[in-house]
């Protein structure tokens, strides 16, 4: 069964983005600032490995808004994969290209993993991943922590429920110290443990 898996860029503190996020900004004040590493996606390495483990999933969840911010990605997140996009409402305009709009999580998760077969499924956003976690269909966090403050912007895990989940970690990725410091990153894979 597919492995649903959230692939999220963060900073020390926990931020996905600057702040004052939004249209015209998708990523807030200095929020870009933790892309850098995706310079290295086609290099060899750690951020090369992370990149195109991320590129060979066979289907992506999306958060509405991050989908919208990310402009839909023009239909197309790679390769053609199919997009669920994980909303309250469905809008009346419908999605781009391969995305379609889900309204319930574990529905959404069900046919991800589907649609992925034997292979892994994305998921980007920091509401699609607090939904999915909370259902209990989240199975792996790769979060790739950027050595930097941002101080205010949007929380990775801002709206939890006071309840404790225990992960353990299965893979840690540094990169070089020869790597410029803008492009620094450490990749860390967790398992996330289901109640049983």
């Amino acid at each position: 069964m597919a492995i649903i898996r959230l692939y999220m860029t963060i900073s020390l503190d926990g931020f996905v983005t600057g702040p004052d996020d939004g249209k015209d900004a998708p990523m807030g004040a200095g929020g870009f600032r933790l892309f850098n590493w995706l310079d290295l996606r086609d290099a060899p390495g750690p951020s090369g490995q992370v990149s195109a483990e991320a590129m060979a999933t066979r289907a992506v969840i999306a958060g509405r808004r991050t989908f919208e911010l990310a402009g839909q990605w023009g239909g197309d997140h790679h390769d053609g994969v199919p997009i669920f996009v994980l909303t309250h409402q469905v809008p009346a305009e419908p999605a781009q290209g391969s995305a379609r709009y889900v309204t319930d999580v574990r529905e959404c998760a069900a046919q991800a993993r589907q649609a992925a077969g034997d292979d892994d499924v994305m998921v980007h956003g920091a509401g699609a991943a607090q939904a999915l976690l909370r259902a209990g269909e989240l199975d792996e966090l790769e979060l790739h922590v950027v050595p930097v403050l941002l101080g205010q912007g949007r929380r990775l895990f801002d709206n939890l429920p006071a309840e404790i989940i225990e992960l353990d970690l299965l893979r840690t990725l540094t990169t070089p110290e020869s790597t410029p410091p803008h492009q620094q990153v450490m990749h860390l894979r967790y398992r996330v443990r289901h109640a049983a």
